[in-house]
């Protein structure tokens, strides 16, 4: 296959890139360009096969098919509560991909680049995607642990931690400096020391962080595969890599920017606050107000404004489509219906607005944030679904809360609020909610589908 064929499909791929990169936008062409994308990555993953001399193709084929039946039956089978651990594997096998790469990139040059003049800069493309990688995927597999809860999901923290951190960051560097100015001698040594501590720093790195943030981690880590993916295409020396790296790398750091400014914190805070010591949020006492379903519906038949507000309570109890059939049933009676959407919702960025379009709610009718919060106060009723620390007041007014500081939506200000829990348990960041004892908060307990559907069927009768 001639250069210039190589490099027009390679311009080809790289477009078909940034095309379904800016069709994900929206949920109206996200599944276009989902397509778009795949196309792009079949069409440069076919060329890169057609360009080289490959030995036996039958390992090829094999894992491609092995990776497809993977794929498809993890696809059908992942339910939407079990969407952001799903992501963070995605984002951990990119990881380990790029630092297989890159290590099977300095052995096909036999660890020295000998009579190579950029020996160097292979070398430190190569420590790139194996530490970048490796962070990536040890990172993502202990997010993976937080977010399904198969460990603690709050910070771990253990004396010494900023020390045995920073020792073994500056020994990773150590280790790349030596490789680099004697790669004839050191590179078949350290490599593998190299790819012990990448591992170990992505574990550091992401036990620290606490549950409330892993919507943040999920994204950065997203951006890190991107890193490691282009660092990897430098080492071996393919156009197609580094542009789709490069593509996911910025892509993921503007949503991490996008989060952290939700959060109104900073990447530094988010990343190193699990190192500072933790303050002991202020204790939260009072009575509860719990309402029956019969009682809820008798207030949101005679309401003219109703925002639902989701959280990850929703897509535990799959509550989403009866979430819109309420929607409908109250839209019928005369109110106006909205949906509160708050950016880090969720266990991963969108996650709430990918339950809504699954249940076909009308795109228009999610409101972000601030939007929101200008006209909540002459909003009648409010129904939190399944969501805590987004509407948290404590985040506004307890300056020892862990969540001070982070943007809410304020639904204690509405004339009424229903707040449907399994029970008085914390959220995902284990910090308690004052919201639950308001005078204007009744409590609906028990699981939100069932407790919806019974209020649907009064609507109904």
């Amino acid at each position: 296959m001639s250069e210039e064929l190589i490099g027009a499909a390679y311009i080809v791929s790289a477009i078909l890139f940034i095309f379904g990169l800016k069709l994900l936008g929206s949920p109206a062409t996200a599944v276009r360009g989902n397509q778009l994308s795949a196309l792009g990555m079949l069409v440069a993953v076919v060329v890169t096969l057609g360009s080289h001399e490959i030995i036996d193709y039958r390992w090829i084929g094999v894992a491609a098919v092995l990776g497809a039946i993977v794929g498809v039956v993890s696809a059908q089978r992942v339910a939407m509560t079990g969407m952001p651990e799903m992501v963070a594997l995605f984002n951990g096998s990119g990881g380990l991909a790029s630092l297989l790469v890159g290590w099977a990139a300095l052995d096909m040059s036999g660890g020295t680049g000998e009579g190579d003049p950029q020996s160097a800069f292979t070398v430190v493309t190569v420590l790139l995607s194996i530490l970048i990688g490796g962070v990536t995927f040890s990172g993502s597999i202990v997010a993976w642990g937080k977010l399904s809860e198969t460990i603690p999901s709050g910070a771990i923290r253990f004396p010494g931690q900023q020390i045995v951190s920073l020792a073994m960051l500056v020994a990773t560097i150590g280790c790349g400096v030596a490789m680099v100015a004697q790669p004839e001698v050191w590179t078949g040594t350290l490599i593998y020391v190299v790819i012990a501590l990448s591992v170990l720093l992505g574990v550091m790195a992401v036990i620290p962080i606490g549950g409330a943030d892993m919507p943040v981690v999920i994204s950065l880590l997203n951006s890190y595969s991107g890193l490691a993916a282009c660092a990897a295409g430098l080492a071996i020396n393919n156009t197609i890599l580094i542009v789709a790296g490069a593509l996911v790398g910025a892509a993921g750091i503007i949503l991490t920017n996008i989060m952290c400014k939700a959060m109104n914190r900073s990447l530094s805070n988010v990343l190193f606050s699990g190192f500072t010591a933790a303050k002991a949020a202020t204790k939260v006492e009072g009575e509860v107000k719990p309402i029956n379903p019969d009682d809820a519906y008798l207030i949101l038949e005679a309401a003219s404004s109703v925002v639902m507000v989701p959280g990850y309570g929703m897509a535990v109890a799959q509550a989403q489509h009866v979430v819109c059939e309420l929607g409908e049933l109250l839209e019928e009676n005369g109110a106006e219906v909205s949906y509160a959407i708050h950016p880090v919702a969720g266990r991963m960025p969108g996650h709430m607005n990918v339950l809504l379009a699954e249940a076909n709610v009308p795109y228009d009718q999610l409101i972000e944030m601030d939007d929101i919060n200008r006209r909540i106060e002459n909003v009648d009723v409010v129904i939190v679904i399944g969501a805590n620390d987004v509407v948290n007041p404590a985040a506004r007014e307890d300056e020892n809360s862990p969540i001070y500081g982070m943007p809410i939506i304020n639904v204690d200000q509405a004339r009424t609020v229903f707040v449907l829990k399994r029970s008085m348990a914390s959220g995902f960041s284990g910090v308690d909610n004052p919201l639950f004892f308001k005078q204007n908060t009744r409590m609906l307990f028990g699981d939100a589908k069932q407790s919806l559907s019974k209020v649907i069927s009064a609507f109904k009768s």
